[in-house]
């Protein structure tokens, strides 16, 4: 069970809700999720509203589309290297295919998962190239991929091609050779570009390409590709990667892909209702069961081909293959937990790390996933065949980065590479149990000595008549769902359970009867609720509902997300009465200056640039009846706190971003605050106070010290509580500056997370009660 995040009571803005129309909710909705201004909200519920970006936004993009355009003139070959997974597959599918048409020859290169892994291998490149005769002049085009295929590149550009990378992954310290590097991590926080991905970065090449060639109507026919890319790679629904998604499900509903179309047909899967739930739950593992348990290059053939035979021939060998991921996927989840039951003590770490010698590689990132959502934290899983490298998959948690936290322990691998919320990693079995336990310590340097507790956030609650197919149509105009645009979750109270039977080939699966105080009654399906006890007397359920054909009749689907108590009241701390937003004003320090001018005001302002309003830090703030938060604060306590100590009647929103969560920045200005500290001997300095003075969180001032120490820069050689006694450093680096660099450069990540959602988020909801204390607005079960 979760703490519960009860939505606001306060109506959207007016404006807003005229025009979004339909139920009261859905404006509610886009108001939380920062959509409050009618031209961005009509922008993210119809594409047909949205602006699109221009592909020339991303760096390098003019270099990889004039090299293109002069291979494709000269007839010269160019090598698409993708990936085995669908964003790859499918991003290399669209460069092929496009490349293709434009009358460029193209031939293209998918790894096998069992023998190369993810990248760009060298010695499969070698074999490659060799084959092909490509040598002396070419390209070498990858796709999903490349990004730290630093030896690789560089072995084609030996041989005389020109390396274009287009990839989405995290950029490596040191950026590999290549003519163009094409990937949208070059672009500042926040572009709208900036989450797409392989196939995204693939389609905006084409985009540019076919733009160039006055044919840009043509690329509407590659949506499909995009949408089953965007989807099973699960990448964040915001700005163009919303709008490529949106528009790829309405191509992938009539999609003139006889493959698909066979897919769908084998799966009974009709493709006019299809949604991204369907892909990520029934095409895309049957695409991704090719790469996961045999050769994901026949899937480029699968998706082109206009060969009826052929297209049904490889449809049906990957629904044998899916099935055998299946079943594989449930014995080393059996196994898994299996290991857990047997050593409770492997819970005790602030990471799950498992191993087997015979569990299969292409299935334990499935595993991984499973476990995190049950045990809330993150897990790798390890296949460690005898006499080989081990390979893992690791899966995260919100506000965890696991890529950056195994990179802290890279002296130890043999290789690691991803995303901050998935990554894989090879290294050696005998240092499997120290890789262990530093991950662990670094997992607990950026989370602190607790894991984060698990938070629901409810969007709504309803009675049970209210649910209706018309009110799923209408919230579904939110849809497409996933990371950056969660599904909605639905809460109704005071439910008991009347009956239930367990479903499913492995009866894994619950359905359960649930009625109101008025006897109206609910079936509701819990997936994977077979194992967990069922509640109790009263209580509250939160779900989610869509639209599903059951024998032929169409009705409102109810799905279990989680149930606490009904007797836990809620309870309102007193806030602010009145909120005056100012975050989006053109002018925002005459505006303060204006305030100050005609009421007695505290602003509270921390770090200012040269030239901005002063004010006063956390620490100095008294109580009174008006506040203006002019600094963003970094986190949620930091602004409780100052509300609490204030305790004001009204308050002025700016929300000004200090530009203090930059490492560079950050550091520079710690290190000038320990300098003037120390001066020539010995100083004492408080964290709180520093953490004010550099407008961050204690915990992020805390990393920066050991930064700083691990640097050479100063010693720590006292402490009590918060105040440490400091010294001059003799320059000195120790091995734990990479460590230290991970940890801190975590934290402000999530300091700058915050500040984004505090740009974005309606004014009430930010100053509303803290949920995630006991006693509070949200429940505890």
């Amino acid at each position: 069970m979760k703490t519960w995040i009860e939505p606001p009571v306060e109506p959207a803005p007016l404006a807003l809700q005229k025009t979004v129309g339909g139920h009261p909710m859905i404006a509610q909705i886009l108001a939380r999720r920062g959509l409050l201004e009618s031209e961005s909200a009509r922008a993210f519920l119809d594409p047909g509203a949205y602006t699109s970006i221009s592909p020339l936004e991303l760096p390098g993009m003019q270099a990889a589309v004039q090299r293109l355009e002069r291979a494709i003139r000269q007839g010269e070959t160019i090598c698409v290297w993708g990936d085995f997974d669908v964003d790859g597959q499918t991003a290399t599918t669209l460069l092929v295919s496009a490349l293709r048409r434009l009358g460029g020859r193209v031939i293209y290169h998918i790894p096998l998962r069992a023998t190369e892994s993810h990248g760009v291998s060298l010695d499969a490149l070698h074999q490659v190239l060799q084959e092909e005769g490509l040598s002396g002049s070419g390209v070498l085009l990858t796709c999903d991929t490349g990004i730290s295929a630093h030896a690789a590149l560089q072995y084609a550009r030996d041989r005389g091609l020109d390396v274009l990378v287009t990839d989405h992954h995290d950029l490596p310290p040191e950026l590999p050779p290549a003519l163009a590097l094409v990937n949208p991590k070059l672009l500042p926080p926040g572009h709208a570009l900036g989450s797409l991905p392989g196939v995204g970065v693939a389609y905006k090449v084409v985009e540019a390409l076919y733009a160039q060639a006055g044919r840009q109507q043509e690329c509407t026919e590659f949506l499909d590709l995009a949408a089953l890319g965007i989807v099973a790679d699960l990448a964040v629904l915001t700005g163009e990667t919303r709008y490529l998604l949106q528009c790829g499900l309405r191509v992938l509903r009539s999609t003139p892909r006889l493959g698909l179309q066979i897919m769908m047909e084998l799966a009974d899967l009709n493709p006019a209702g299809l949604s991204e739930e369907h892909i990520g739950y029934v095409l895309a593992p049957r695409l991704n069961s090719l790469g996961r348990l045999a050769d994901a290059n026949p899937v480029v053939e699968f998706l082109t081909t206009t060969d009826e035979t052929r297209a049904r021939l490889l449809a049906l060998e990957m629904e044998a293959l899916n099935a055998r991921r299946k079943l594989l996927t449930d014995q080393v989840f059996r196994a898994a937990l299996a290991q857990v039951e047997q050593d409770p003590s492997l819970q005790e770490s602030s990471a799950l790390v498992l191993a087997h010698p015979t569990w299969p590689s292409g299935v334990i990132g499935i595993v991984a996933s499973q476990l995190v959502e049950r045990f809330g934290k993150p897990v790798i899983l390890l296949s460690t065949p005898p006499g080989e490298l081990a390979r893992g998959s690791a899966r995260s948690v919100e506000g965890i980065n696991i890529t950056a936290a195994i990179a802290a322990q890279a002296d130890l691998l043999a290789g690691f590479g991803g995303h901050p919320m998935a990554a894989g990693l090879a290294i050696a079995p005998e240092r499997i149990p120290d890789f262990n336990r530093r991950l662990s310590r670094t997992i607990l340097s950026i989370a602190g000595d607790t894991m984060r507790q698990a938070t629901l956030q409810i969007d709504g609650f309803l009675p049970l008549p209210d649910l209706s197919l018309d009110l799923v149509a209408d919230l579904g105009r939110l849809a497409p769902f996933g990371p950056g645009n969660p599904r909605l979750v639905l809460a109704t109270r005071g439910l008991r359970l009347t009956g239930y039977a367990s479903v499913g080939r492995g009866e894994e699966h619950l359905l359960l009867t649930v009625e109101d105080e008025d006897e109206r009654a609910q079936r509701v399906i819990w997936w994977q609720g077979a194992s967990y006890l069922l509640p109790d007397g009263r209580f509250d359920l939160a779900y989610s509902v869509s639209a599903s054909t059951y024998r032929g009749l169409r009705d409102v689907q109810v799905e279990w997300v989680d149930a606490r108590p009904a007797d836990q009241a809620s309870v309102e701390l007193p806030g602010p009465h009145d909120v005056v937003d100012y975050r989006r004003e053109t002018y925002p320090a005459l505006v303060l200056q204006q305030l100050h001018a005609v009421e007695p005001l505290q602003a509270w302002c921390e770090a200012p640039a040269p030239g901005q309003p002063t004010g006063l830090n956390r620490h100095e703030l008294q109580p009174g009846s008006l506040l203006a938060i002019w600094t963003a604060p970094p986190g949620r306590a930091e602004l409780r706190q100052v509300i609490e100590r204030v305790s004001p009647q009204k308050v002025y929103l700016f929300g000004i971003d200090p530009g203090m969560d930059r490492l560079d920045v950050f550091l520079k200005r710690l290190a000038g605050l320990v300098k003037y500290a120390i001066k020539a001997g010995q100083a004492c300095v408080d964290l709180q106070d520093l953490a004010a003075a550099t407008a961050q969180r204690a915990r992020v001032v805390g990393a920066g010290i050991t930064w700083l120490q691990a640097y050479g820069y100063m010693r720590v050689v006292g402490q009590n509580g918060d105040e440490l006694q400091l010294e001059k450093g003799d320059g000195s680096q120790t091995k734990e500056l990479a460590q230290a660099q991970v940890v801190l450069q975590s934290l402000l990540q999530e300091s700058a997370a915050y500040r984004a959602y505090f740009a974005r988020a309606g004014a009430q909801l930010l100053l509303e009660p803290d949920t995630s204390q006991p006693g509070r607005r949200a429940a505890e079960p």
